[in-house]
């Protein structure tokens, strides 16, 4: 009896539960950094969302955070798999682990092919959203997306701060002023009034120019994140290959 315990406790099988139970740990952590990058796209980020037509980029931040839950779930079922030597868990595991390898690759096509279609669709639509929807009755939420998004990127207009002459806004509700306060570089009470370079943002583009610039950057970190995940689970799924084997190796 004394020699089956020992048999199905070899070196080797120890150092790969251990392998693998480290593994688990940063792969468990890894999935409450997805779930946070997600929530925190949607809560601090969701502003800018409402000014884009597409649902793509909100679509995007619920899958990072269902992916990331499913590492969570993952991860738990790795460590119990590896402590119990369960080799059904194990494969179960194993599965878990390829399919979450796939639903990355997939995404990160996606992104890239939305990424490919997001210039043409900001220049088609930000203009319009912004221009003609601001301070509209309805519109709070375009409202407070477009001053945020003047102010945290210091621009002025889709294009340049002309746009804002050819709007409902200027029409309606701008008192004189030539463009929204959100504008100014010291936003004030009527600080529009004037459109001067010294008083107003003047950036070359407009703010769409830096809000690709911004979403650019997002999608890089996204990247960046989904490739780390990605190689873990490489090493993951040749650490329970491994100690798969072994353990059916050490039952006969």
């Amino acid at each position: 009896m004394a020699d089956v315990e020992d048999k199905t406790h070899t070196c080797g099988t120890i150092c790969l539960k251990y392998l693998l139970f480290i593994f688990n740990l940063f792969f468990w952590l890894a999935g409450g950094a997805v779930m946070a990058v997600g929530i925190w796209t949607l809560v601090d980020k969701s502003d800018y969302i409402s000014l884009m037509s597409s649902s793509s980029y909100t679509v995007a931040a619920y899958i990072l955070i269902g992916a990331g839950a499913i590492v969570v779930v993952t991860g738990m079922l790795g460590c119990c798999a590896t402590i119990k030597e369960q080799r059904g868990l194990l494969m179960v595991f194993f599965v878990l682990l390829l399919f979450i390898f796939l639903l990355e690759i997939t995404a990160g096509i996606l992104a890239y092919v939305y990424y490919q279609e997001l210039n043409a669709e900001l220049r088609a639509d930000l203009k319009e959203r912004m221009i003609q929807n601001y301070q509209q009755p309805g519109q709070e939420q375009i409202t407070r997306a477009v001053d945020r998004l003047q102010q945290d990127f210091k621009c002025c207009g889709s294009n340049s701060s002309g746009d804002w002459m050819e709007g409902a806004w200027i029409q309606t509700y701008a008192d004189r002023r030539l463009v929204p306060d959100s504008c100014c570089k010291t936003p004030s009470e009527r600080c529009g009034v004037r459109d001067h370079p010294s008083n107003i943002y003047r950036v070359e583009g407009g703010c769409i120019s830096k809000l690709e610039e911004f979403l650019l950057q997002h999608l890089l970190i996204l990247g960046s994140v989904g490739l780390g995940i990605a190689f873990l689970q490489i090493v993951g799924m040749i650490f329970t290959c491994c100690l798969y084997r072994s353990l059916k190796e050490n039952i006969y």
